[in-house]
């Protein structure tokens, strides 16, 4: 047996009582269910890296995973740990691995699983830096094909003989494309892969990736989930639903105990200890204590979302605004079947006569800032910063044209923002 201590159940003799409860209600009393020392009701921050043990033996079978415990910080850490239950919950999955950042999640996740000669399907409507860790793949023998995911006869057509996962978002940055969720899902059961979903742009409040048969979900714990731009993290949540027992990747090693533990034990181990990409202790903590209003925020931040791309939609400045809770977005519909809210992203294309810096450079709440998921409204140019690497003609493919502005939107008062927007996109 190998050391499974972070894998820790979504409900314990307490959490049995809580399960039953809301989300919220769940969320904001995870840390309870471990009962934390002195009954506080936050998990400590725990900054320390080593742990001691009074018998030797007792930390050698820590190593050997013949008895829970903790070794040393960059495999395990009583804060992080917390976090990785609350995120288990929050998903509604058997086991969490915390990481970094959300890339070093997938970049762990693809390079624990998967090796030369395999091949991925992928969304071509992929969050740049996702999209260039797919690239680099190619020097590693894994070979990625990118394909429409809105429908899922294209990931059907794709798939080969040696593909082993398929990748997608739940709402594509900028341009707000849905994947087809549910029908790619049933292909992957078919088929025997690895359904692996990014539900970031959604987080677990908004969409279980669960109910759709994901396999792992990966979560930018920076983005919704920590909700204040004061923190990075990621996350691989598996959510059971996967049989191990089939995949051929799984090194001998951990061909051990319950075989549904099997595929996040390597990632935890190839994935986090052997690549490094720790979550410390303190950010781990801000993204605990942030996740505890993220209904709250979410929810006023998709109805300032509605509201400003409904405005947008009908200004004479915006040749067109893409959003999915306008009944013109494409995947309107399917957005309203599977989503508590429609996200608050959004994106718009200015008409010639407005440039987008002077737009940008015009506002006053809204600030200019590449990140997204915070509480305030942020805005970026998108063809030139967040996917300037990817040249004109990927860009066009998927839809970003040179004057898009992509507005990751805040909670502020409704009326500054209209009238922010109103006064930037005067022609």
């Amino acid at each position: 047996m190998y050391n499974t201590a972070f894998i820790t159940p979504a409900r314990n003799s307490q959490g049995l009582t809580m399960a039953k409860k809301g989300f919220f209600t769940r969320n904001l009393h995870s840390d309870r269910n471990s009962k934390p020392e002195h009954g506080v009701l936050h998990k400590a921050i725990h900054p320390s890296v080593a742990y001691g043990y009074e018998d030797a033996r007792e930390l050698a079978e820590v190593f050997q995973g013949k008895r829970p415990g903790y070794n040393y910080g960059r495999q395990l850490n009583p804060t992080v740990t917390a976090l990785q239950d609350r995120i288990t919950g929050m998903e509604d999955g058997k086991a969490t691995v915390a990481f970094a950042t959300g890339m070093a999640a997938i970049a762990a996740s693809c390079l624990s699983l998967l090796r030369a000669g395999d091949h991925i399907v992928s969304s071509a409507f992929l969050f740049g830096n996702t999209n260039s860790f797919f690239g680099t793949l190619a020097n590693f023998g894994i070979e990625v094909s990118f394909v429409d995911a809105t429908d899922a006869s294209h990931v059907a057509a794709a798939i080969q003989d040696n593909t082993r996962m398929v990748f997608v978002e739940t709402i594509a940055n900028p341009v707000t494309q849905v994947a087809d969720l549910t029908a790619i899902g049933e292909l992957c059961e078919q088929r025997q892969l690895i359904y692996c979903v990014d539900n970031t742009m959604t987080s677990p409040h908004l969409f279980s990736p669960r109910s759709v048969g994901a396999s792992l979900i990966i979560n930018s714990l920076t983005k919704y989930i920590g909700g204040h731009g004061n923190a990075l993290g990621g996350a691989v949540t598996d959510t059971g639903l996967y049989d191990w027992s089939t995949f051929d990747n799984i090194y001998d090693t951990y061909r051990q105990g319950d075989a549904s533990n099997w595929g996040i034990t390597q990632i935890k181990k190839k994935g986090l200890r052997d690549m490094g990409a720790s979550l410390g202790p303190e950010a781990a903590h801000h993204l605990a204590v942030g996740s505890e209003t993220l209904p709250l925020r979410l929810d006023r931040a998709c109805d300032n979302a509605q509201t400003l791309a409904e405005f947008c939609a009908q200004h004479p400045g915006v040749k067109q605004c893409y959003y999915p809770g306008l009944p013109s977005h494409p995947q309107h519909q399917r957005a309203k079947s599977l989503f508590k809210g429609f996200g608050a992203i959004f994106s718009i294309d200015l008409i010639e006569q407005l440039d987008c810096f002077d737009v940008l450079n015009r506002m006053d709440t809204v600030i200019a800032s590449s990140n997204l998921g915070d509480t305030r409204t942020l805005a970026i140019p998108v063809a030139h910063t967040i996917y300037y690497e990817m040249g004109p003609e990927r860009r066009a493919s998927m839809g970003i044209a040179d004057s898009m502005i992509r507005f990751s939107v805040g909670i502020e008062d409704i009326d500054d923002l209209l009238t922010d927007f109103s006064e930037a996109l005067a022609v």
